[in-house]
């Protein structure tokens, strides 16, 4: 079996290398022109979409695996530039059913003959996706909708997950050092994030539980599993009918509320990630409906995380800070959720965070400030990038596609607003401010108490001083080796003063083989010393301050 999955994987990794090799071509002529020598080339912004629609076609044409991967790389922006990450998450898990024949198979094998376990089995798929394809089909009176496994997905996803390991080395040559780290991160979070979406035994629990969180909440529901007929393979759950909550026409037409609808999407999203820790991670329009009253169905847990109580808390800062336009407190709690380096310029930071705000908040933007800022930032922001450890991603992904079905609910849908309501009737605000008080009231005990203790150790200090023994030890932190660089240059410096001397002197002498050996060595360290001194430059890349924004500047709109 082992030697049959790696005879897959071998004839895999060659054909995910042809569909693959032009984009690595094209960004290896990004370093070298002209891929051996030559300087790097500028990436324009239209070139990167162009490239983004290759790689999605690329993972449309791969299948299965390479879909998801193009899904999970859609919520890293530390690791793709933001026009990359625009188009992938146009990457829909739409693809067509497999035969009934081999679902049936699988059906069968997890659960007995279909005809024994279900009164009514409708073999026409209604949803067919990537890991798996949906029907409909009744338990007793109960219509519900069975999940069933691809068949042959285990062995596909094993080789491809090779495939993706033994490409990493290759494309980690391609980025810069900064996005190593994450990239090799994203390999792992990827590997474990498909296993578990396979495993419909798990889905199963994560979809029981967040149900039961919303247990008296009419504004929601969620389907319940039957669990006489799920396995890890199969999945079977109350069918629940509604309109895509995205059809706008239709939910109209049923005089529904969309304001109030995307309040409530909202709302029950932020008591999943603040409140319950486990939340619904795909929230795509195709995995939400609404029903004639207006409550909101949610479908399809397989893609579904957890946030421990640190992350909750840092996300409540983050959500108050916003809320109170506190640009120090978002930046702390980025800082702190690892969401963006201790480092960073945080000036420019905080013009980037007021411009998100004004923004989220339909505030008018002068064009001015916007090209100030998009200026400012092209020179620090990928110096010092933001960061996305793996337990947040998924909650990026939430909060940016929730945002997109709110928008299209309701064009001027305040999200700020809405979080701040949220916040106040939950009693978070309130126990900010108490908390601030707390914090000050410590700040001035501590700085009494310092007050008390700093004139004695000043007065030895300087008695230390008078004396002549007083010893200051410092350590440098060189993390970009600029002292190592300056004594390159140094070095080089010494060696072209002698080359040339030398050359000098023997073309002095009439010695002209040895001045020509010389002039070739003294040219050579010349070479060096220049090359040193050349600012290195990287692809320049226009960041996403948020999606409106980046439309408008596009679009011109």
């Amino acid at each position: 079996m082992v030697s049959l999955v790696n005879l897959r994987a071998y004839r895999r990794f060659f054909v995910v290398a042809y569909h693959f090799l032009p984009l690595l071509v094209s960004y290896a002529r990004d370093r070298r022109r002209f891929l051996l020598f030559g300087g790097r080339r500028q990436v324009s912004s239209e070139m990167r979409v162009e490239r983004a629609d290759t790689l999605l076609e690329s993972l449309l044409t791969l299948g299965p695996t390479f879909i998801k991967l193009g899904q999970l790389l859609s919520t890293r922006p530390d690791v793709l530039p933001p026009e990359y990450v625009e188009v992938l998450s146009k990457l829909q898990d739409e693809v067509p059913p497999a035969p009934w024949d081999e679902a049936r198979v699988v059906l069968e094998d997890e659960l007995g003959p279909v005809d024994e376990r279900f009164e009514d089995f409708d073999t026409e798929a209604i949803s067919g996706a990537s890991l798996g394809q949906v029907y409909t089909a009744k338990v007793g009176d109960r219509e519900v909708a069975v999940k069933i496994r691809r068949p042959n997905i285990e062995s596909l996803v094993t080789a491809d997950l090779r495939v993706v390991r033994w490409s990493l080395p290759i494309l980690l040559y391609f980025i810069g050092e900064a996005r190593a780290f994450s990239l090799e991160n994203l390999a792992d979070e990827f590997d474990r994030t498909i296993r578990q979406e396979m495993d419909y035994s798990r889905e199963a629990e994560m979809l029981q539980e967040i149900r039961a969180n919303f247990e008296g909440d009419d504004t929601v529901a969620i389907p319940a599993v039957i669990e006489s007929h799920s396995g890890p393979r199969v999945l079977t759950m109350e069918y629940i009918q509604g309109t895509k909550i995205n059809d706008v026409a239709e939910l109209d037409a049923k005089n529904i509320d969309r304001h109030r609808l995307a309040v409530n999407l909202q709302e029950a999203y932020m008591q999943m990630l603040l409140e319950d820790g486990v939340f619904h991670a795909d929230p795509h329009p195709g995995n939400l409906a609404v029903r004639p009253d207006g409550t909101i169905v949610f479908y399809d847990f397989g893609m579904s995380g957890r946030v421990d109580e640190f992350v909750q808390n840092k996300i409540i800062d983050f959500y108050i800070a916003v809320a109170n336009r506190d640009i120090d407190g978002i930046l702390n709690a980025l800082v702190e959720m690892g969401t963006l380096s201790p480092e960073a310029d945080r000036a420019t930071m905080g013009k980037v965070m007021e411009l998100a705000i004004e923004d989220a908040r339909g505030e008018s933007i002068e064009t001015y400030r916007v090209q100030q800022i998009v200026e400012q930032v092209e020179d620090t922001i990928y110096e010092f990038p933001l960061r996305l450890p793996s337990n947040l991603a998924l909650v990026l992904r939430v909060a940016t596609v929730v945002e997109g079905v709110c928008v299209t609910l309701d064009s001027d849908f305040d999200f700020i607003s809405v979080a701040t309501d949220y916040l106040t009737e939950q009693g978070y605000r309130e126990e900010s401010i108490k908390k601030y008080a707390r914090e000050t009231g410590d700040q001035i005990r501590e700085s009494v108490e310092s007050s008390v203790r700093v004139p004695p150790k000043l007065e030895r200090t300087l008695d230390r001083i008078d004396r002549e023994d007083l010893y200051i030890r410092a350590d440098i932190e060189d993390g970009n080796d600029v002292f190592a660089l300056l004594a390159k240059r140094l070095v080089y410096g010494m060696m072209l003063a002698a080359g040339v001397f030398s050359t000098a002197f023997l073309y002095a002498l009439t010695e002209v083989n040895a001045a020509a050996v010389a002039a070739a060595f003294t040219a050579g360290v010349a070479v060096f010393l220049y090359r040193s001194f050349r600012k290195r430059k990287g692809t320049r890349v226009t960041p996403q301050f948020t999606r409106h924004e980046m439309r408008q500047r596009r679009g011109g709109d």
